[in-house]
């Protein structure tokens, strides 16, 4: 008897595949009776029909979908309105559903469905943020993803009737402080400036700028956004005009120099700057590096080496960020035969500023220049096992018994006070520097001692085992 082929086994058909073979068999009458069977016993599919397809009856509406949304929350709301974690993951699940609805109206143009479905997402979870367990932010995250298709709508062409409708919307929220305490609030008129199209429109928006402001922050973002519209509506020079009398914003003050560089006025740049580190000194001490930072950048488009210097010198030693490339910018520019001297100096300065406590600045700088008998009695005014281990490479050559003997000093402290695993490895991890240097009997002594001094830490010796 023949035997059966043994050809390869049938491929496995994709979940699309088999669901296109079903509709292809399928009746039209059984179809449209499985649905509504559906729809009548499983509410997440009758959610899903219903939303997917809503925008195909006149009953369609914001608010149709937000008695959905607060279904969703009243089955699981607790005492007080109370959602506890559980509950928010039932509301989050639904909500994300009906969201990603939305992105599909989005993708096929259908823009009157996608801004009924993100607003009243927004308005009805939004109230909610104070009554819900959302430790890990997803709940806040779907109103963040309803307020992203608007801005998606925003910038799609939409017919002037929807632009006019998102418009109003905006305005009417910021108005009525719909989301008020929520960065959606000012979002709205920020949205608001990107579909004006008329000067008209755009003083609405300003008019509501305009207003008193309930914070300095919430000020400086609503005189960004209108600054964009003066931009766009009344062109350069009534934008420029605007930055000039608020230069103490921050942001304003930024434009204007990329502006004045961007157009060559190096020294009103310069001018710009520089007034930015006499404002901000008292009150934004924070903010003058980034001032000194411009001039930086000035400074290296004019060639101006004693500039160079002068700025980098002050971030370098002041600012605290991307200390390597000042200090590389320094070695570059300052001549060979000043270095020693001027780097001298700036140790100095470094060891003046608060009782020499700028350890990793010095350290940095030793390490530079390879000065490592001064690296290595820097590190014995702190010789934690953290600065031991981050040394160690540079010093190993010339030092490796001075730093085996710190090594085991610093292990013996930290068991002293630790009684826990992460510990018991951390200590491990040391002593396998010591080997690393060449002090294996060294720190065979020590596990012995260790051993000794602590039996009963069960845990403590089984990581000893593994050294």
């Amino acid at each position: 008897m023949p035997k059966p082929s043994a050809g390869k086994p049938s491929k496995k058909k994709t979940v699309e595949e088999q669901v296109s073979e079903l509709l292809r068999k399928l009746s039209h009458n059984d179809l449209k009776q499985f649905v509504l069977e559906q729809c009548i016993g499983n509410p997440s599919f009758r959610q899903i029909f219903i939303s997917g397809f809503a925008y195909l009856v006149s009953e369609e509406s914001k608010e149709m979908y937000k008695k959905q949304i607060r279904s969703f929350i009243a089955s699981v709301e607790g005492e007080w309105g109370y959602i506890n974690w559980s509950g928010a993951e039932v509301v989050i699940k639904a909500v994300e559903s009906l969201l990603s609805t939305a992105q599909k109206h989005l993708d096929q143009g259908r823009y009157q469905s996608t801004i009924y479905i993100a607003c009243a997402v927004m308005e009805e979870m939004t109230p909610q943020l104070e009554y819900v367990d959302d430790s890990d932010g997803s709940f806040g995250g779907l109103i963040n993803q309803a307020f992203e298709l608007l801005n998606q709508v925003a910038q799609a062409e939409i017919p002037d009737n929807l632009r006019l409708e998102l418009l109003g919307y905006c305005l009417t929220t910021f108005g009525k402080n719909i989301y008020e305490d929520w960065d959606w609030h000012l979002g709205m008129l920020d949205l608001a400036s990107r579909i004006v199209k008329t000067e008209s429109e755009g003083n609405k928006v300003i008019a509501l700028i305009d207003k008193p402001m309930d914070s300095d922050y919430t000020k400086e973002r609503a005189q960004l956004i209108k600054w964009e519209i003066l931009l766009k509506m009344k062109g350069t020079e009534k934008a420029e005009e605007f930055i000039n009398q608020n230069l103490a914003n921050s942001r304003l003050r930024t434009i204007a120099i990329e502006s004045a560089i961007r157009n060559k006025k190096y020294e009103k740049a310069i001018g710009i700057a520089q007034d930015g580190v006499r404002f901000d000194a008292k009150d934004k001490p924070g903010l003058v590096y980034t001032w000194y930072d411009w001039l930086l950048k000035i400074a290296a488009i004019q060639k101006d080496t004693d500039r160079i210097i002068e700025y980098a010198r002050i971030l370098f030693v002041d600012s605290n960020h991307h200390g390597q490339e000042y200090y590389k910018l320094l070695k570059a520019k300052v001549a060979p035969d000043r270095w020693k001297e001027f780097v001298e100096a700036i140790i100095a300065d470094f060891q003046r500023e608060s009782g020499g406590s700028n350890f990793d600045q010095i350290s940095g700088i030793y390490i530079n220049e390879k000065w490592w008998d001064r690296l290595f009695a820097l590190l014995k005014t702190k010789p934690s096992l953290h600065n031991i281990e981050a040394f160690d490479k540079y010093l190993a050559a010339g030092y490796s018994n001075e730093l085996v003997e710190m090594y085991s000093t610093g292990i013996v402290y930290l068991l002293k006070r630790s009684t826990n695993r992460d510990h018991y490895q951390e200590a491990c991890r040391y002593l396998r520097r010591m080997i690393k240097l060449g002090a294996r009997e060294q720190c065979d002594e020590l596990i012995r001692k260790i051993r000794v001094e602590y039996p009963r830490r069960s845990a403590l010796l089984d990581e000893l085992n593994r050294v």
